[in-house]
Order: C-alpha cells, then structure tokens, then sequence
C-alpha cells in the first residue's frame, strides 16, 4: 500500500487562511467595481457642452463644470439634455435608464442679441402668490418677490417679513410655485 503524505495542521490552517483572504480580496475588488461604476460627471459636461455649443464658463455654456464627487448611476443609453427653462438659464440631463436620474446645470447668459432676456413677469418686492403643489394636493399663500425674474426663472419669494425665502418658480406674472416631491 502506498504511503499517503497528508500535510500538518499548521499547513493546512495556511491553506485556509490563503483561501479566506483571496475570496475576501475578490469580494472587495468588485465591492470596488460596483462603486466605482457610475457616470462621470465630466459625460455631463461635454452634453451640456455639445448642447448649448458653448463651454464651460463661457456666456450660453454651463457657469461650471460638475462637481467631480458627483455619484450618478451607470447609465445605458446616451443621456438627454434639453431646455429646462424658457428663459434658457438651466437645462435638464437625464438618463433615461435602467437606473433614471436627472441632474440640472445653471448656463452663463449668453452675450449676444440674437436670444434677448425675456422682460421680467415679477420685479423684486412685487406682491405674488406663492403656491405649493404637491401629488394631489396644493397650498398657496400671499407673499413678496425677493429678486426680479421672468416665466420660467427659479427666484428667491418669502411669506412674510421675518420668514425664511424659498426658491420657487415664476409661473405667470403673480404667481411662483414650489414643487413637493
């Protein structure tokens, strides 16, 4: 019968211990992976970039470039970007999948007479009614302009004297709204 060489006990704890430290490394590298797996905001910048025609920084591109800590969920399909706002100060980039988000970038005014600024629809220290509409509900109370802006525009209103201003959204001449939800 042949002889069997079996290894020692300290052998074979190196053994498993090897064993349990290589399966923790792989499940660590692609713990990594998976963070690391989301879209660059830089992909962000050159959309914006190639919508507007305009870079970073310059008038009728986005004011700045995306924050670079910015963790955004791979995204499959080529993103969206379109006008958020009439007025042309933001637009809206989107990935429509399989895990939707939608990120908005402020745009530098741009400098030439071709796009005039719409005539502001409320002046700074106009009386307006600020509405708050959420999924089947809506709430609306009398306030005051905090800063001058046309349809569209996102502007700073409050309440009342003493209360905290909120950004809300010109609607029409008179009324700003803020979103729930």
């Amino acid at each position: 019968m042949p002889m069997q060489i079996l290894p020692d006990r300290r052998t074979a704890r190196r053994r498993a211990a090897l064993a349990l430290t290589l399966s923790m490394a792989a499940a660590a590298t692609a713990n990594a992976q998976t963070i690391r797996a989301s879209t660059d905001p830089a992909a962000i910048d050159r959309a914006v970039a190639a919508f507007t025609g305009a870079g970073i920084g310059t008038p009728g591109g986005a004011r700045m470039a995306s924050d670079p800590r910015l963790q955004l969920a791979p995204c499959a399909a080529p993103l969206t970007v379109s006008w958020h706002t009439p007025a042309r100060t933001a637009v809206a980039v989107e990935c429509p999948g399989p895990t939707p988000w939608r990120v908005f970038v402020a745009i530098s005014p741009a400098q030439n007479a071709a796009t005039p600024r719409p005539a502001p629809a409320v002046k700074r220290g106009d009386a307006l009614t600020i509405v708050v509409r959420g999924r089947g509900f809506s709430v609306q109370q009398p306030g005051e302009a905090m800063e001058a802006g046309a349809i569209g525009d996102w502007i700073e209103v409050r309440a009342s004297r003493k209360a905290q201003a909120l950004r809300a959204r010109i609607e029409r001449p008179g009324l700003a709204v803020v979103p729930a939800g």
